[in-house]
């Protein structure tokens, strides 16, 4: 079941604040909120979105920090109602809108903390994919570090070995030898590196990071959302409880991810896909007949245009930051001039 991931890792004592409340904002309310969310998206050239548990859960599988979340219940010493099997969770109405808004050229990158591996399921190509908390159905080679698809989820966590050889071929026709390993991050592991770059340059060159059902309380990832702050970026976050970084939001909106998503959906004429094995890479029949291996390495073909265009925004910034010094700078002096000028009885004004 889903929430047996949780039982693999490590004992840990901090897992942030547990089972506040959920918050629903009126009809009305959501409505207007869900149209500007739609005119933001129209209007901007950079979309980033931040996708935590709460994007799942009406695939069945529970959160962690909600009233009925897996930490929270466990709080209580019990179980969540709610427990749907990785291998039978199908991707929600929020994944697949997802992919279809990467496909539209809407959205440019999905920073992902989940484990579940429904983005992938979605058919949401790698490349505009960051996987900081490890996938389920990925598996890695220490040895060569390239990653695949697996068609069942791993039964093991914190990346321990699955005595399974790397498939992959080298060009002088030898495999690589190494051995595969779970991708699945315990409490403080490092995360990924690729991963984690890619995901801080996109964030902080967005002019519109959106939050989806993350509370953000998990460092690093929780603070990606709020990198394009300084460069005058926005961020939308739409959750069912207060997050780490509500007051630093240009909009909040509190309600389910997926009716959100609809209406955001209908309001730039998209159609939400359905779901199919067809598009689903665990699902491929080759793979599942062990004649194919299907490559789920995080992609940095683009990493250098992304810095480039990282390293503009800051110098722009700190140019911005220079100039504000220096009028500020000018104020002060006119004012000790001013008060001198009075002091010594010579006002000219």
């Amino acid at each position: 079941m889903s929430c047996s991931y949780a039982d693999g890792l490590s004992h840990y004592e901090d897992k942030g604040v547990l089972g506040v409340p959920e918050i629903f904002d009126k009809e009305e309310s959501i409505n207007i909120k869900c149209s500007l969310l739609a005119e933001w998206i129209l209007q901007a050239k950079h979309v980033v979105v931040h996708t935590g548990a709460g994007i799942s859960t009406s695939a069945g599988i529970p959160d962690f920090r909600g009233p009925n979340g897996v930490w929270t219940l466990e709080q209580k010493g019990l179980q969540p109602t709610i427990n749907t099997s990785f291998n039978e969770a199908i991707p929600t109405k929020t994944h697949m809108a997802l992919r279809k808004l990467v496909e539209e050229g809407y959205v440019k990158f999905i920073v992902s903390q989940n484990i579940d591996g429904l983005h992938l399921r979605s058919g949401l190509p790698r490349k505009y994919l960051a996987e900081l908390h490890g996938n389920m159905f990925a598996e890695q080679c220490k040895t060569c570090q390239k990653q695949f698809v697996r068609c069942i989820a791993t039964s093991s966590v914190g990346e321990k070995c699955l005595d399974k050889n790397c498939p992959r071929g080298r060009l002088n026709g030898r495999n690589c030898r190494g051995k595969l390993y779970d991708t699945i991050l315990d409490w403080e592991a490092n995360l990924p590196d690729n991963d984690l770059k890619l995901s801080e340059l996109h964030s902080s060159i967005a002019d519109l990071n959106i939050c989806l059902g993350s509370t953000l309380q998990i460092v690093p990832s929780g603070n990606l959302p709020i990198c394009n702050k300084k460069y005058c970026g926005k961020l939308a976050v739409i959750n069912l409880q207060p997050t780490k970084h509500d007051k630093k939001a240009d909009l909040i909106i509190n309600t389910y991810v997926d009716v959100v998503i609809e209406k955001v959906m209908k309001r730039l004429g998209l159609e939400i896909p359905e779901y199919s094995t067809e598009t689903d890479f665990s699902r491929d029949e080759d793979l599942i007949n062990d004649k194919k291996v299907i490559d789920w390495t995080t992609v940095t073909t683009n990493m250098a245009e992304l810095q480039k265009k990282y390293d503009q925004q800051w110098s722009s910034y700190k140019k911005r930051r220079l100039e504000d010094k220096k009028v500020k700078e000018d104020i002060k002096r006119c004012k000790a001039e001013i008060k001198r000028d009075l002091e010594a009885g010579n006002s000219k004004i």
